[in-house]
């Protein structure tokens, strides 16, 4: 299915302010550490937490033990940043979310600007910027999570309210929101579903955790949030947890999950696309909607040498900035496909979820199905 065929309206070629993505802004502070490290934390490798009381020396102890990179972060904003470089269009891209008046917010607002997002943070004076560890492990290959949201928790629906700021989300055509943020605004998240089905927009979403799906509070928003998203991205293991959550078949493979996501309920006539990456397994995109599955299919991932690969934090992320800027170019899902492979095979041979200089992109018309 031809991904430019999905909306509703005609796709302007102007980039300018296309995609808008709302999240928990965060400072990553990265760095490579042993298994001794997970253990004493109590965490798991390729998995996402947020801090609790156990994990709050963590952050000094990277500082002080391990000359930790730093990053702007947080899910959304890494995806949003992986986008506006694919596009390589100034301002194609806008990110809202809320950080402190402190140092950790000025450097995390300078690193994303650098790159032409036109970032919109709500600020809070009396709460620092949140910040997330990233626990890098098995030469690179695993990483670990611990969310530390802060300011990021105190978004608040009236600050998308806010004139100048609704009339960025008019302008969007695009929508992206990790489900991380469920946790900080779910009043957010709906306000922009509501727009993006009322105007004929693409409202899309990320699984983001398992534990977003097995908390009851977060679980309700999801379902809540569901009716509106026309694109789902995950990946296997937050597939598998889907499945428990809602009540399917456990034993279900990724690709039938995929499916079954196609068919729950959605207000929009257009059909829904559910992408889900598998590391270095093939990703599975399905296509469908209440009535049939329009396509399935496997997508290969683009090799990388092992002595290439230095840091996997972030590519999940890189994958879905470089899919949805094909949605907004109006391109193919085969295109689409391509540049998320491209944007997450850039992210993991560099350390941190940066990007180099500029993009050089091309799609020769391959199509990268197993």
């Amino acid at each position: 299915m031809d991904m430019a065929a999905a909306p509703r309206k005609e796709l302007s070629m102007d980039l300018t302010g296309s995609i808008l993505g709302m999240g928990n802004p965060l400072l990553d502070i990265s760095a490579n550490v042993g298994e001794d490290m997970l253990e004493k934390y109590g965490l798991e490798a390729n998995n996402a937490v947020l801090a609790e009381e156990k994990h709050a020396p963590l952050y000094d102890e990277l500082k002080d033990s391990f000359s930790p990179d730093y990053e702007a972060g947080g899910a959304t904003q890494n995806s949003i940043r992986a986008a506006q470089w694919m596009l390589s269009h100034e301002g194609a891209t806008s990110y809202f979310g809320a950080i402190g008046q402190d140092d950790f917010g000025k450097q995390m607002q300078s690193r994303a600007t650098d790159g032409g997002v036109k970032v919109q943070y709500f600020m809070k004076s009396d709460v620092p910027t949140g910040r997330c560890a990233v626990l890098v492990t098995q030469d690179g290959h695993a990483r670990s999570l611990v969310a530390d949201l802060s300011a990021a928790n105190t978004y608040p629906v009236d600050h998308l309210k806010e004139e100048s700021q609704w009339a960025i989300a008019q302008k969007a055509r695009i929508f992206y929101i990790a489900g991380f943020f469920l946790t900080v605004s779910p009043a957010s998240t709906i306000e922009i579903g509501k727009h993006a089905f009322a105007e004929g927009k693409t409202f899309c979403m990320n699984l983001s955790a398992p534990f977003l799906l097995e908390v009851p509070p977060f679980f309700e928003a999801f379902k809540n949030a569901m009716p509106y998203v026309d694109v789902y991205f995950g990946n296997e293991a937050e597939a598998a947890t889907l499945a428990k959550t809602m009540g399917w078949d456990t034993s279900a493979s990724t690709k039938d999950i995929a499916i079954r996501l196609t068919k729950t309920v959605k207000y929009s006539t257009r059909p829904r696309i559910v992408v889900f990456t598998q590391g270095s397994d093939p990703t599975i995109i399905a296509i469908g909607d209440a009535e049939r599955l329009w396509s399935v299919e496997e997508y290969g991932v683009i090799p990388c040498p092992k002595e290439e690969l230095l840091d996997t934090n972030g590519a999940g992320d890189a994958f879905v900035g470089g899919f949805i800027a094909g949605l907004a170019k109006g391109v193919t899902t085969d295109e689409c496909v391509a540049m998320g492979n491209y944007c997450a095979n850039t992210i993991i041979k560099r350390s941190g979820a940066s990007f180099p200089g500029k993009s050089s992109f091309s799609f020769k018309g391959q199509k990268l199905i197993v």
